[in-house]
């Protein structure tokens, strides 16, 4: 069955039963679903947030046929600060996004050093700034404000635990449900927490 968009419909069979791919793609990637929230965030002018691309440098580029080039080898001419940054509410947004396959922790080591002195930047400046994570076995969302990463981050470097406990970001995070339009409605929060 498809929409009266010509998109298909959200139900689909799969080993005869009936599977809703509204929930059962939900853990596929968190990326995926920020950009589809963000485009329906540009759609309805809520917002104006957008992936930001990796700078790099192309070395060599095969051509096999003229229509058909390849790049087979690039390096990063910097390193990336944050993945996502917009405007929304006339607040500058800037923010990380990670998933992990851990059920109990947040291991540090997905962040760098480089992404935390560039959200410190932004939130003394007075923009928003904050990192989604998603425990992908847990299909669950949640943002963290940058200023709770922080204190994490700090006492890693102090000789303190290098990961956050899941009921720690349970307790000092703020839990997304997965929505059909906006499928991480990050900015509810943002408006709880700013406006």
């Amino acid at each position: 069955m498809n929409y009266p968009n010509g998109k298909r419909s959200a139900s689909v069979f799969k080993n005869n039963n009936l599977y809703s791919h509204q929930f059962g793609n939900r853990g596929m990637s968190l990326e995926k679903d920020i950009n589809d929230t963000n485009a329906y965030y540009l759609e309805t002018n809520k917002a104006v947030i957008h992936k930001k691309p990796t700078p790099i440098q192309i070395v060599k580029v095969n051509y096999p046929k003229r229509s058909a080039a390849v790049i087979t080898e690039a390096y990063f001419k910097q390193a990336s600060t944050t993945d996502y940054n917009g405007i929304y509410r006339e607040k500058y947004i800037d923010f990380e996004a990670k998933e992990t396959k851990n059920k109990t922790l947040f291991p540090l080591a997905n962040i760098h050093q480089h992404q935390i002195d560039h959200m410190e930047a932004v939130v003394a400046q007075g923009g928003v700034s904050f990192i989604l994570i998603r425990f992908a076995v847990l299909d669950e969302t949640y943002l963290l404000p940058a200023e709770k990463l922080f204190t994490h981050w700090n006492a890693q470097l102090n000789g303190g635990k290098k990961s956050i406990a899941y009921e720690t970001i349970k307790q000092q995070g703020y839990f997304i449900p997965f929505q059909y339009k906006a499928r991480v409605d990050y900015l509810t929060i943002i408006d709880k927490l700013y406006f």
